[in-house]
């Protein structure tokens, strides 16, 4: 009996010892993971540290969102918010990626629309604006792509970012922009070069897919062409310390557009602008931007009246307003206006006869716009005249008369994210009536447009201006 009770006293003496020794050996195990991880931990920490300090010495603040990346657009010193800049925000997986890796953010956007009119295909190709251009309306009945394009952004290095559009159409692919720009000289100076939307007014830097409506207003088909100035040279810009925040700028341009300039330049930079732009937040909902500009170049025309061709010289003054109010992303107020005046003198040739005679034409324009966003829909409406106060036109000393263009529009949007967009559009169009050969037709067009526009990939939304 005594020789049982102490073989099983050693029995758990030996188990006993057995279990300390396989616990021991687990909290050893325990703690050298503990220290792998608090070194990872550690030289995560040193990771962060360093990309802080190296985006700061670049000169540009973090995103402190998780897995969300803040890229800078070209235009990120204009507008009424300067400090925000534009901004290209790229979510999720892909923030940290372009967070960490110096890789070009690449959108791809499809801009189509259908659309009905009851004015003929055929008369819609030479519906102009009477007096002020014979270029038609570049759309069919029914369904229509306007164009795809893909924008990439990439900073270069600390002095320099780079920009670029590829517009796609059915007729065939063109770069529509593609220009550098720097980031580090003094004075709040900036230059750009390449290719570019000019940027004397918010409309006119905005593509297509980014328009407040389907179409342009009257006073850009008339002056400048539908698609506005995009030209190849040079802008240099630059903002005093001053109220108002103001911003000046000047552009050397290659003067290729066919309605303002020569769509065959050649022999240097011809078409010159400048611009004086001011701006004013009132709190944290409610700003404005303002200012006046000048475009000036030489012209070569065939857009004037079909069967003549234009030389002389062109002037285009304007002043645009912009109210922008939106106490939350759910809801908002913009008030948008423009006004042109166009000066135009020289020789105006008769491609049939090949008879010479003066063109001397003064005219000007407005539109005046309006919308309002409740949560994901908006509602806008416009209105666009030409001859407020000119209307001088005369052809060797003879004037002309013409009547006075109008249009009333009204749009009705749906936004199911900031990657898509629907937009249902109606046109009252009094612009074409009056001499065929001024670009003349049906008095009135009733057109209606179901636009739709789609964005996939790092999300980019250049507003310029407006930023």
């Amino acid at each position: 009996m005594i020789r049982l009770i102490l073989a099983a006293v050693l029995l758990l003496f030996f188990a006993g010892a057995s279990f300390s020794a396989d616990l021991e050996s687990r909290v050893t195990v325990l703690e050298e993971i503990l220290k792998k991880q608090q070194k990872t931990i550690e030289e995560q920490r040193e990771l962060i540290n360093r990309l802080r300090t190296e985006t700061a010495a670049a000169g540009k603040a973090p995103d402190k969102s998780a897995g969300e990346a803040t890229l800078y657009t070209p235009e990120s010193d204009y507008g009424p918010d300067a400090k925000e800049g534009n901004r290209l925000v790229v979510s999720g997986a892909w923030g940290d990626f372009f967070r960490n890796v110096k890789n070009p953010a690449v959108t791809f956007v499809l801009n189509s629309f259908y659309y009905s009119s009851n004015v003929s295909e055929r008369k819609l190709k030479s519906r102009g604006i009477t007096g002020y251009s014979s270029v038609g309306l570049d759309q069919t009945k029914g369904f229509n792509i306007d164009e795809a394009s893909i924008a990439l952004f990439a900073p270069v290095d600390r002095y320099f970012d780079l920009f670029g559009v590829l517009s796609f159409k059915e007729e065939g692919s063109t770069i529509e922009e593609a220009y550098f720009y720097t980031k580090t000289l003094p004075e709040n100076l900036r230059l750009k070069a390449g290719k570019f939307r000019s940027n004397f007014s918010v409309h006119n830097e905005n593509h297509p897919h980014d328009w407040d409506f389907a179409d342009a207003p009257l006073v850009y088909r008339g002056f400048t062409g539908r698609d506005g100035i995009t030209e190849k040279g040079a802008q240099l810009t630059y903002r005093p310390s001053f109220p108002f925040s103001p911003l000046i700028g000047v552009e050397a341009l290659q003067g290729e557009n066919d309605v303002m300039f020569n769509r065959n330049s050649s022999g240097g930079p011809h078409a010159f602008t400048g611009f004086l732009k001011g701006s004013h937040k009132f709190d944290e909902a409610a700003k404005i931007y303002f200012g006046p500009y000048v475009v000036h170049g030489s012209t070569e025309t065939d857009s004037v009246a079909g069967g003549t061709l234009f030389r002389g010289d062109s002037t285009l003054y304007g002043f645009e307003c912009l109210f922008a109010w939106a106490p939350s992303k759910t809801r908002s107020l913009t008030l948008q206006g423009e006004y042109m005046r166009r000066n135009q003198s020289g020789d105006l040739l008769n491609t049939a006869n090949y008879a010479i005679d003066h063109l001397s034409r003064s005219q000007d324009g407005i539109y005046i716009q309006a919308l309002y966003q409740v949560d994901k829909w908006r509602i806008g409406v416009r209105y666009d005249r030409l001859n407020l106060f000119l209307s001088d036109y005369s052809v060797s000393g003879i004037p002309q008369r013409f009547h006075n263009p109008y249009r009333l529009t009204a749009a009705l949007e749906f936004n199911p994210s900031e990657y898509s967009r629907f937009r249902l559009q109606y046109n009252y169009d009094r612009s074409g009536g009056g001499n065929p050969a001024y670009g003349g037709g049906s008095e009135t067009n009733h057109e209606v447009y179901l636009q739709m526009v789609f964005a996939i990939g790092a999300h980019m939304e250049p507003k310029g201006q407006r930023d």
